[in-house]
């Protein structure tokens, strides 16, 4: 199992890579950020420096 893992060649999707790493995907990243809003955020956190 070992050797198997080590010497085996993953596949990897560059196209989908490229899209993830452009920022051209079809889901807005911000739009995702709001739906899982933080009940705990009581933004101040930009202030506490």
């Amino acid at each position: 199992m070992a050797r198997e893992l080590k010497y085996s060649v993953p596949t990897t999707d560059f196209d989908a890579l490229q899209r993830e790493l452009s920022g051209n995907s079809s889901n807005d990243s911000r739009e995702n950020e709001d739906r899982y809003e933080d009940p705990y955020d009581d933004g101040y956190d930009d202030y506490r420096r």
